[in-house]
């Protein structure tokens, strides 16, 4: 095991990695929680527009994808407070328009862009320092966010008694959305964002059957996702596969035996 810590694409991937879970597991549960797991989706595959954007024009996909991302959950989070559309009909037509864009983009490139593949599906190989310092931002970010999230619970569970006692719900819903925005464009390289979404949902919904609290939930929703990728990338190592397809399939395992666990205590 200690051979793979030699490769310093490994060692990227790693401290990536443990960046990309502290955020998914945190972000997670509010993701769960507000029943935004359609949001999720829909933003990692609009995420692919920006994407294919900083490959057209030269730019390190990071870059653009982020506030491609951020631009597409603020229109979102505004049709949902201010048009009759259900958030489902928003982010499907958000989402497909993102991707027309990505696939517009990809097509006035002079060749084939292999790249493209790696930020759909993730690749070990490919993590970069940029990702690394792009995820410590968001990292420091939410850190300096933490004072909302007392306020973010109350709205998760009760957004209009929030509302009655002077919580900010509208501008917060904006800020967190944003944050998870970007937390699904800073996963791309290491699961890809075919599968991002899952990175934030699986690992909170685990947690959410063995806790009896919100904060239980989140400690156990980040400590499930460091675990999972620490062994999902160990795995996509030694079996050479793909690091998202380990990590995600390994989520989803432990989310099996934990509700299976909890179904044979509960008979």
């Amino acid at each position: 095991m200690i051979e793979m810590f030699s490769y310093p694409f490994m060692v990227r991937a790693i401290i990536a990695g443990v960046l990309v879970s502290l955020l998914a597991g945190y972000y997670g549960p509010f993701v769960v929680q507000r029943r935004m797991a359609f949001l999720g989706s829909g933003l990692a595959h609009g995420a692919f527009g920006g994407v294919a954007l900083g490959l057209l024009i030269g730019v390190h996909p990071m870059w653009t994808a982020i506030p491609f991302a951020i631009v597409m959950a603020a229109i979102a989070v505004y049709l949902r407070q201010k048009s009759v559309l259900a958030i489902d009909t928003i982010i499907g037509v958000l989402s497909t328009t993102a991707m027309a864009l990505g696939i517009f983009f990809l097509s006035r490139l002079n060749a084939y862009s292999g790249e493209a593949f790696q930020y759909l599906f993730g690749s070990l190989i490919t993590v970069q320092w940029v990702d690394i310092v792009a995820a410590s931002v968001l990292v420091v970010l939410s850190i300096a966010s933490f004072p909302l999230w007392g306020r973010w619970a109350y709205a998760t569970f009760d957004e209009e008694l929030a509302q009655a006692d002077h919580v900010r719900t509208s501008r917060d819903e904006y800020v967190l959305t944003f944050l998870i925005a970007a937390t699904i464009v800073v996963t791309m390289k290491l699961v890809g964002l075919v599968l991002a979404s899952s990175f934030l949902v699986i690992p909170a919904a685990s947690a959410r059957i063995i806790s009896g609290s919100f904060a239980g939930m989140t400690v156990a929703s980040i400590a499930i996702a460091i675990g999972t990728v620490l062994a999902g990338l160990t795995a996509a190592f030694y079996i050479d596969m793909p690091s998202g397809a380990a990590i995600v399939m390994l989520q989803a395992g432990v989310f099996a035996l934990i509700l299976g666990a909890r179904r044979l205590t509960s008979a």
